[in-house]
């Protein structure tokens, strides 16, 4: 069974929270306040980009004073009557348990829209007369529909945490997970999440899983994408989807072009299709698109990406049928992708070698590093004099040496000779 690390990993003490230590200590004064009386602000609003840590805040800070949390997400209660049914009641009564209590109305964004229907009105309303802590949570504090609301909120702006401490998180990670990462690879991975923590740690799972040592080179291969649309977030549209209309929208999403989102589906249909039947008719479409894509390639007729694009998404949402979720199944990168990214540098050094080949023997450096290097690979595993003979005829520099020889001791005997 896979657990999400965003869950096994929150943090359960305001001490762990991963920045933003002002704004936390600007809202626990609040919550405090409330201890020698009703404040001038009864509700807090808290705002920021997703994934930075507003909503573990609350309930970290309820966890560490022992109060009664009472959390709903605000776009599940759109109207005024729902509003006043939930936060309306809970605003005005003590704890069933006799404690302090503290309501959380989080993804307040969701309540701006033809579907709200006197929501906003309503929790202004409770903004006058809260008997307790009301907290609010948005992307965005300073939409018009909240204008009014913001009069009677204590704002509070949480921002993107610096690299060094969302660092500093995934490497506690690591050490709880039993894996050893580089430097490098946790501060790429912190890097790229551009502040937003949730991913961050979305990416070290993915990337981490099977591994007991993750280096720069598991990680180096990915590029910065829009951290709003995740390549994550596309997959489950499209392995998940209902209709054909909502899994071929998830490629307006992507960040990626068609042919590298087909690797991630082709990757991860197997994982998340268990059902044989199901599975065999998911293929068979990724099949036809992968049809399309060599006839695209070798006429040039673009036009033919609609039924790539149909049959990669559609194709594949609707073979779904039979298949059960059991637990939380993790997206992995495409392991295609990842070898020919791994295998860059190697293939840039035969190249390089061939190069020097090809000034000596007059042959394209590409059939050198191919039908030669093989051969010298053979002279200098076994013959420590002719092979620096033949490293000083094509002027090979001591990395080269290293790569042909694969042996540090036999490269060092080599260089040797060479001096």
């Amino acid at each position: 069974m896979y657990f999400a690390w965003t869950v096994k990993h929150k943090p359960k003490s305001l001490s762990e929270i991963v920045g933003n230590k002002e704004a936390i200590q600007k809202f626990v004064d609040w919550v405090k306040s409330w201890e020698r009386a009703v404040p001038k602000k009864r509700v807090a609003f808290l705002y920021g980009p997703p994934g930075i840590g507003k909503t573990v805040t609350v309930e970290a800070l309820a966890n560490d004073l022992k109060m009664e949390l009472i959390e709903k997400n605000a776009s599940d209660y759109r109207t005024e009557d729902a509003i006043n049914r939930f936060a309306g009641l809970a605003s005005q009564y003590n704890s069933l348990f006799g404690g302090k209590k503290i309501v959380l109305l989080d993804e307040l964004d969701g309540l701006t829209g033809t579907s709200d229907k006197g929501g906003v009105k309503a929790i202004t309303d409770i903004a006058k007369t809260a008997q307790c802590p009301i907290v609010l949570i948005a992307n965005n504090a300073y939409d018009p529909r909240f204008s009014n609301l913001r009069n009677y909120s204590l704002l509070i702006e949480f921002k993107k945490p610096p690299t060094g401490e969302v660092m500093k998180h995934l490497k506690s990670i690591c050490a709880n997970e039993g894996i050893q990462a580089d430097e490098d690879a946790l501060k790429f991975i912190a890097q790229r999440s551009e502040g937003d923590v949730r991913s961050a740690v979305n990416d070290l799972q993915a990337l981490s899983q099977g591994k007991k040592k993750l280096t720069y080179e598991d990680v180096s291969w990915l590029g910065y994408r829009d951290r709003q649309d995740t390549i994550f977030s596309v997959l489950r549209m499209i392995i998940y989807g209902r209709t054909c209309i909502s899994a071929k929208q998830a490629v307006d999403m992507a960040d990626v072009d068609i042919d590298m989102l087909f690797e991630w589906i082709y990757e991860n249909v197997p994982e998340h299709l268990t059902d044989p039947h199901d599975l065999a008719e998911a293929m068979d479409a990724l099949s036809m698109a992968d049809v399309y894509r060599g006839r695209i390639r070798a006429t040039q007729d673009w036009s033919l990406t609609r039924y790539v694009i149909d049959f990669m998404t559609a194709g594949v949402a609707m073979a779904r049928r039979n298949t059960k979720t059991h637990g939380w199944i993790p997206f992995k990168f495409p392991a295609r992708i990842q070898m020919l990214s791994r295998s860059k540098a190697e293939r840039a050094m035969q190249l390089n070698i061939g190069y020097k080949i090809k000034r000596k023997c007059h042959i394209s450096a590409y059939r050198a590093s191919k039908e030669t290097l093989p051969y010298l690979k053979i002279i200098f595993k076994n013959n420590v004099s002719m092979a620096a003979g033949i490293a000083k005829w094509l002027d090979l520099d001591p990395e080269m040496i290293e790569y042909i020889t694969g042996n540090k001791e036999k490269t060092e005997a080599i260089i040797k000779q060479l001096s």
